[in-house]
């Protein structure tokens, strides 16, 4: 048997993205140098004109602020590359043209993300000054050797000062941790999680290393380099611990890779997850729009060089939009909604025309990899690990 309800159509949609809220993504695309790690779209260049992408940003944030008007923002997120390279004159900009735009949610959460050097150190005093109350760090590893492994350019004395500054500095902290590294134990991992959730954190991301195509990881492990990589069971093992560890010590897991203390959740985060909509700007930003005819799924260049010159010859920075369809917002919403513990709303994924099999429902369920009260369907703790085989199963 199959639950499912009459389609609603996408002008009945319109109001859909509420539950999620709204919110803006600024991708700034320059690092100082390239992890070897790395896919996402990040570029190291020097002599950047920083009031020119001022105004470009500002030039789409106008643009965005055209396509949907009238909304409240509920957050601000500047991630890269490595935004804490921003000059603090340009991520203030950004948000003067984000308020001119669109009211302020009393409780906005505006996120820079961050690497712990001594020259973005010193810029964060002046990003809270204007408005940033979140950041987060990119610690990766509290080792040295490994930080140099993974082509840090910071060292954890740095990283712990950094730590430091910005709890002074701003309301919430936030860092990143990649485990599963070359010739990491589980025995390592604890003491270093242990270290990491010491420094009094209320939110950690705990990421598993992942050699992706076109990185210089990627290459390497082609050609039969990174030795020392854990295999699956240890992996594993390593999450688990992770989930166990955190939850010890009162920053349970809210979502597969995220932890916090109740409260200090990421709000931009959840804007994705809880499929709201957010505005993007810069080289290679995905946003997700409900208009009048529908929800929009948007693409920008991703080439620097290209976005800045189409938004400053009176165009904009989209390389591409595409009308999403019922069916593509019901994928997302599961695949996004179930990486969350609280899961998703049954009733708003049927109204996208989508149906659950109540056979496979009751497999998953005896299995004890999903759960169900009332409206809401979420995977259990024994469900989060193998989590790409529940949805597989549910999509179909």
């Amino acid at each position: 048997m199959t639950a499912s309800t009459p389609a609603l159509d996408n002008s009945q949609l319109a109001d859909d993205w509420r539950a999620g809220g709204f919110a803006l993504y600024v991708h700034w695309p320059f690092c100082a140098a390239k992890c070897p790690y790395c896919d996402f779209n990040s570029h190291v260049t020097s002599g950047i004109d920083q009031a020119r992408w001022l105004d470009a940003y500002r030039a789409e944030i106008a643009r965005l602020g055209t396509d949907a008007p009238g909304r409240v923002l509920n957050s601000i997120f500047f991630g890269g590359g490595t935004p804490s390279l921003m000059a603090p004159e340009t991520v203030n900009g950004v948000i003067e043209a984000a308020r001119a735009q669109w009211a302020f949610a009393n409780d906005i959460e505006i996120t820079l993300e961050a690497n712990p050097t001594s020259v973005e150190m010193g810029r964060f005093r002046a990003y809270a000054d204007g408005g940033v109350n979140r950041v987060s760090m990119g610690v990766q590893a509290l080792n040295d050797a490994d930080l140099r492994r993974l082509g840090r350019m910071h060292s954890v004395a740095e990283a712990r000062a950094a730590f430091d500054i910005a709890r002074d500095c701003f309301s919430r902290v936030s860092f990143d941790l990649i485990y599963a590294r070359q010739d990491q134990d589980r025995a390592h991992w604890r003491r270093e999680l242990n270290e990491a959730l010491s420094m009094a954190v209320d939110h950690l991301s705990a990421y598993q290393l992942t050699i992706e195509p076109g990185t210089a990881f990627g290459a390497r492990h082609a050609k039969g380099g990174l030795k020392g990589l854990p295999d699956d069971d240890l992996s594993a093992d390593m999450y688990q611990d992770t989930q166990e560890i955190c939850a010890a010590a009162g920053m349970p897991t809210y979502e597969i890779s995220n932890h916090a203390r109740p409260g200090a959740e990421s709000l931009h985060n959840l804007v994705y997850w809880r499929q709201g909509d957010w505005a993007a700007v810069g080289p290679g930003a995905h946003g997700r729009l409900t208009l009048t005819d529908g929800r929009w799924a948007t693409e920008a260049h991703r080439a620097p060089g290209a976005w800045l010159e189409a938004v400053e010859n009176g165009g904009n920075g989209d390389s591409q939009r595409e009308l999403l369809s019922l069916s593509d917002r019901a994928v997302e919403y599961l695949l996004m909604s179930l990486r969350l513990t609280e899961g998703m709303e049954v009733s708003r994924y049927l109204s996208h025309g989508a149906k659950l099999s109540e056979a496979r429902l009751a497999d998953l369920t005896a299995l004890g990899l999903v759960v169900r009260r009332d409206d809401r369907l979420a995977a259990t703790e024994a469900g989060r690990p193998v989590l790409n085989g529940i949805l597989r199963e549910l999509a179909e």
